[in-house]
């Protein structure tokens, strides 16, 4: 197995706006999370999100304690949160397993024990998504499917938005420190999310992009209400979203996006909201 990490520096808002297109995919964009038999991170300064992916083929993937937390373990002060967006899929934690079909997550709280991926059919990996942050308490290990989650039905088929955002590792659901995850499907027609855009200067995020076809794109929209800018973005790519920053992307075909969220407060509804019409 392999672990590649890098570390992600936050920008101000003011120097950000004068990023090129280069420079703003250096930055913000995520793109090879996936890669068999290696677990692939991005260690971001945004409220110290970890944001990661694990294809477990040919043997079972350790969760490493990368160089940046100076821990024994991955989970020795942090929570994590996966979702399996492959095939069939097992997490082991510590002396626990738990199994992982499509669209399924797992939340594991902190403390010291190993973190180990691994795929149930070599011919379907599983592919394992996660984001982590630093916790202060530990919460018990628990597997919430898509049946567990609080649901809210949105948008419409005229406004090009109907979506069902699945609030599945969130506070309404289980105890956890401050992270907050779910997932956001779109119907058939429908390319817009997180319309009208938000902010929540409490909190920053990631979006993780899936179920877009290979010849499709997303343009995720980011920056200041007033001083907007995109990234044009393909499947299984994630993106770091500030707490300065808008996070809402419309794509040529309906997809599919896991959001998660740390910071200062656990209030899904915590959100600064702009005027479609003030955007700019």
């Amino acid at each position: 197995m392999k672990t590649n990490y890098e570390i992600r520096y936050a920008a101000h808002p003011e120097d950000a706006r004068h990023y090129d297109t280069t420079r703003l995919r250096r930055d913000f964009l995520i793109e090879n999370l996936f890669v068999a038999d290696e677990v692939n991170m991005v260690y971001s300064m945004y409220d110290r999100m970890v944001v990661g992916g694990a294809m477990p083929i040919g043997e079972s993937l350790l969760l490493e304690a990368i160089e940046p937390l100076k821990a024994p373990f991955f989970t020795t002060r942090r929570e994590l949160g996966i979702f399996n967006v492959g095939g069939p899929g097992v997490v082991y934690v510590g002396e626990q397993s738990f199994e992982l079909d499509y669209k399924e997550a797992l939340y594991i709280g902190s403390g010291d024990r190993e973190v180990r991926f691994a795929t149930k059919e070599q011919s379907h990996p599983a592919k394992f998504y996660f984001n982590s942050t630093t916790a202060h308490t530990p919460y018990p290990s628990k597997k919430i499917t898509k049946q567990e989650a609080v649901v809210a039905h949105m948008g419409s088929l005229e406004m090009s938005n109907e979506r069902n955002i699945n609030k599945m590792l969130v506070n309404q659901v289980l105890p956890t420190c401050q992270l907050q995850m779910g997932m956001t499907e779109l119907q058939t027609g429908s390319v817009w999310n997180t319309m009208p855009a938000h902010v929540h200067s409490r909190r920053m995020e990631a979006y993780f992009y899936f179920e877009l076809p290979a010849d499709q794109a997303v343009c995720h929209l980011m920056g200041e209400p007033q001083e907007t800018r995109h990234i044009w973005m393909h499947n299984e790519q994630a993106v770091l979203s500030p707490e300065w920053s808008i996070h809402s992307a419309a794509a040529t075909h309906n997809y599919t996006f896991i959001w998660g969220m740390g910071g200062e407060n656990l209030d899904y509804g915590d959100q600064d909201f702009s005027l479609i019409t003030d955007l700019k």
